[in-house]
């Protein structure tokens, strides 16, 4: 950040300024998308649709948003992140605002998926333009800042969705809570990018690998066939007499869950291909840089434990704070409204703490050993997980509220470290790529199957047994994330060798 980098030094007020800029963007982000779990309740009245089909609903999201974080990503690598983010945000809005015009279940589905694609800018590019304002000291912390914005976009979702439906109707808080970020994302095109020039006009020469259309269709053909053969399942399964509720649609997702996976793994036998060292400069293209990323996951063995760890931990989060205003009313007999005054104020302060808190924590940790944001990270999930079983046994509205603050703020330790973790151990040129990455992972192998699957449950054996599923979940995910303390130090050295030379 300074003349010879060939950018202009920044002041330290803008760069808290861009960090509040960029969490409040960040609010939105998660106020769009959780809207739709507050109201969960009256869609179902309305549209009469199963939980099964409600986590499908918020899978669809999941879904759209993974796999638009993995070009959104490279995108920010290879062009204006400023563009990207700004765009992304008028585009989630309007269709949180269409959302409210909807006719059917179906047409809700289509909208939140395009509500997922373009919210899918936003947390790579976001993320690496913070990497770039804060590059080592306070990194942590200021991810955490940022991430608060999950905490309390969430929370505001529950309490305003609340109130908004109850008064005018779940449509009309979809275009209330959508049409803010039309005007919000011109502050935010106008940030100041720290990244050096040198890193977006320098290229590099052809990629080692031949990309090709033979190549695409045999590395997506399982996928293709999971979705012919889930559909013909399900088709069968329609005409077939006493069978669970929507067992056929959970019989589909599972087909396909698998295709999915499948093909995640022929392309990473493609990546574990390129095996030579990464050339200086950016990517020539945009398939240059997703095979870098790829490579460099693979040989990264902190990137792994932070994907499968960040995966787990997400699912439980994400599902916690899901379900937890239908969980109110439906267990605690409480309205929409009085559900989210229980949890709205409480989640909110329990959020913001623990995102800070655990950022602090990290880059506190980080002065005595390089694995202190690793640690930081899994502490809160290991905490926190007990603590919600406890919460999920209790049938007394006032203690829930106390455990619900105690569950959330140590459930969102993790934000601000995991996500300073990742920018440690990757090149400086390829962050939003891999970051992109991560956000594809965590959501496709997390949220996007737990929502449906405690749906799936609840319609089975209810809501409070289908979400005691999630401590365990929580408490693997931390434990896993601590697999990476023993390697982030040397990954960290790896990083930075070449700066020092």
């Amino acid at each position: 950040m300074n003349a010879a980098s060939g950018t202009p030094p920044i002041s330290s007020r803008y760069l808290w300024y861009a960090l509040a800029l960029l969490a409040f963007g960040n609010l939105l982000n998660y106020l769009d998308r959780n809207i739709i779990l507050a109201l969960f309740e009256p869609i179902k009245d309305e549209l009469d649709v199963t939980d099964t089909q409600l986590g499908w609903l918020g899978s669809s999201f999941a879904i759209a948003f993974a796999l638009g974080a993995l070009a959104t990503g490279v995108l920010s690598d290879l062009r204006s992140r400023r563009a990207v983010i700004a765009g992304g945000m008028a585009l989630w809005s309007g269709f949180t605002a269409l959302g409210g015009l909807t006719g059917t279940y179906w047409q809700l589905f289509v909208t939140r998926g395009v509500v997922g694609v373009a919210e899918s800018s936003y947390l790579p590019s976001a993320q690496a333009l913070l990497a770039d304002y804060f590059p080592d000291r306070g990194r942590a912390q200021a991810m955490g800042i940022f991430w608060s914005g999950l905490a309390v976009g969430g929370v505001l979702a529950v309490w305003v969705g609340g109130h908004l439906a109850t008064a005018f109707g779940w449509r009309t808080a979809l275009v209330v809570v959508g049409l803010p970020g039309l005007l919000f994302a011109l502050l935010l095109g106008r940030l100041r990018d720290p990244r050096p020039k040198r890193l977006m006009s320098v290229g590099r020469p052809a990629r080692r690998i031949a990309i090709t259309p033979r190549l695409i269709f045999r590395a997506g053909l399982p996928l293709l066939v999971s979705i012919l053969v889930g559909a013909m399942v399900f088709g069968f399964l329609v005409l077939v007499r006493g069978l669970p509720a929507a067992a056929d649609t959970a019989v589909f997702g599972g087909i396909v869950g698998l295709g999915l996976v499948w093909t995640i793994v022929k392309w990473v036998r493609i990546a574990m291909r390129r095996r030579q060292e990464l050339l200086d400069g950016v990517p020539a293209d945009a398939v240059d840089e997703m095979l870098d990323a790829a490579a460099i996951v693979l040989r990264t063995p902190t990137l792994i434990w932070l994907f499968i760890g960040g995966a787990l931990t997400t699912a439980a989060m994400n599902s916690l704070v899901a379900w937890s205003a239908s969980y109110l009313q439906r267990v605690l007999d409480l309205s929409l409204v009085e559900a989210g005054r229980q949890i709205g104020l409480v989640g909110l302060v329990g959020g913001v703490l623990g995102s800070w808190i655990g950022g602090r924590v990290g880059d506190r940790l980080m002065e005595w050993t390089p694995s202190g944001r690793v640690i930081a990270s899994a502490a809160g999930f290991l905490a926190g997980a007990p603590m919600c079983v406890v919460l999920l046994l209790v049938n007394d509205v006032r203690l829930f509220a106390v455990l619900f603050f105690v569950v959330v703020f140590f459930f969102t330790w993790y934000n601000g470290p995991v996500a300073a973790v990742l920018f440690d151990v990757v090149p400086r040129g390829i962050g939003a790529t891999v970051m992109g990455a991560y956000v594809f992972f965590i959501h496709i192998a997390g949220d996007a199957i737990a929502l449906p699957v405690v749906g799936f449950l609840s319609d089975r054996y209810g809501l409070r047994i289908a979400l005691m599923t999630l401590p365990a979940v929580g408490l693997m995910g931390g434990a896993l994330l601590l697999l990476a303390v023993p390697t982030v130090g040397r990954d960290m050295a790896r990083v930075r060798k070449p700066a020092v030379a």
